[in-house]
């Protein structure tokens, strides 16, 4: 059976790849899977099938009969790929199998597909090199819209050093001051929806200058803590939760918390779907805008340089945020967090769909941000990073009780 994986990067074609290799369209090297019967294990399929599901109010691949649009991530992709599987294809496009998934589904998933490896062909598009399946003997390629056969894995290749500009992060035009040292404080925060426990207990302290990794399996209720401290999670209020010395609840509105706080996750870069220049963007974050709509002053303009030649991007300066590479976008989101230099900055999977080398250059701006400012710095990711530099982990460990914390 021939497996294949081929690497990807930032500026891979993988949408018109995958559709050219559904019509038939399919590289030289790769022309034995085309008289074959196929099918795709990716997120464009689970998005179809909410919407079918949605249209018809009838459960598609679920055995529990459970909406795909409830399940976590990882329940997704196990029934997607269980359905996938009862189909029978002879072969199966994995896209990106491993984003957003925790260690324990992980080893779960490639379990299932090495079970199946010896019935089924497998062709892995893998953004990152750790994440090539162990059974896989063919490599290759796709730079933009070339696919290159590799004559062996570059699995083992030594990753690049990242670094950035030797120039300071910049200083914040309007600091916010007279803030205690401690900025989060969770006392015994238990957290239910219906008879489904969520959290249990939870005891955790940040302050200023922290560098936190906050992780925990699918559904450990990571999201369900960044919504009490971010967001307006009605779950929040009667319990001990302090924020900035104020008790959740007591009086300070959602919008002076976010005031307080950068916040970047990888889904929020659809809001900006405008002809927004990358200068634009960043000042944007300065004025907490989606788009710039005022006439920016000359000081913001001028921090904002600052930034552009730090992420090194100042020739890019007016050149529209949707043209850059995933990549770039990222960098840029994760800059727009940080330019207030905010108390807290919340980066949630800021690296999931990445390819090895742009990961490396985030956890690399991530790493400098704690190095020199005294912003506390929450990263939440399913993956350990190389390179990335926390302090501290709090490990979210689900029991039918919830999830329980764990400080390392």
């Amino acid at each position: 059976m021939s497996h294949w994986v081929i690497y990807l990067d930032n500026n891979s074609n993988k949408k018109g790849f995958i559709k050219d290799f559904q019509h038939g369209n399919i590289p030289v090297a790769l022309q034995e899977f085309k008289p074959k019967n196929g099918r795709l294990f990716s997120a464009f399929t689970l998005d179809k099938l909410i919407d079918e599901e949605d249209k018809h109010d009838k459960k598609f691949i679920s055995s529990e009969h459970q909406a795909l649009e409830t399940m976590s991530s990882g329940e997704q992709k196990k029934a997607l790929l269980k359905y996938l599987l009862n189909e029978k294809p002879d072969y199966i496009i994995l896209d990106n199998p491993f984003d957003n998934l925790d260690i324990t589904f992980q080893e779960e998933l490639k379990s299932i597909l090495k079970q199946h490896s010896t019935e089924i062909a497998f062709i892995q598009l893998a953004s990152r090199k750790e994440d090539t399946l162990s059974f896989i003997k063919h490599f290759g390629s796709l730079k933009k819209n070339e696919f290159t056969v590799l004559e062996k894995s570059v699995l083992n290749e030594n990753a690049n050093s990242h670094t950035f500009n030797a120039i300071n992060i910049p200083a914040s035009i309007t600091p916010i001051t007279n803030l205690d040292n401690i900025l989060i404080d969770f006392k015994n925060v238990s957290i239910s929806y219906g008879e489904k426990r969520i959290l249990n207990d939870i005891n955790w302290t940040v302050k200023k200058g922290d560098f936190w990794q906050l992780s925990g399996a699918n559904g450990s209720g990571k999201s369900t803590m960044l919504s009490m401290i971010f967001g307006d999670n009605p779950k929040a209020y009667g319990q001990e939760i302090y924020l900035f010395g104020n008790k959740k609840g007591s009086g300070e509105s959602v919008w002076d918390i976010k005031k307080k706080i950068g916040y970047y996750a990888p889904a929020m870069t659809l809001k900006f779907n405008g002809r927004h220049s990358i200068e634009h963007m960043l000042i944007s974050g300065l004025t907490d805008s989606v788009g710039l709509y005022t006439i920016p002053t000359e000081l913001q303009k001028r921090i904002i340089d600052q930034w552009l030649t730090l992420l090194e991007l100042q020739d890019l300066k007016k050149q529209y945020f949707n043209t850059l590479s995933t990549g770039q976008q990222r960098l840029v989101m994760t800059a727009r967090a940080m330019v207030k230099r905010p108390p807290i900055l919340i980066l949630d999977e800021p690296t999931a769909d990445m390819d090895d080398e742009s990961a490396g250059l985030l956890v690399a701006l991530v790493n400098k941000f704690a190095k020199e400012t005294d912003t506390a710095i929450i990263f939440v990711s399913h993956r350990k990073e190389k390179g990335l530099k926390p302090k501290r982990t709090l490990d979210l460990i689900p029991s039918k009780n919830g999830s329980s914390g764990i400080i390392k």
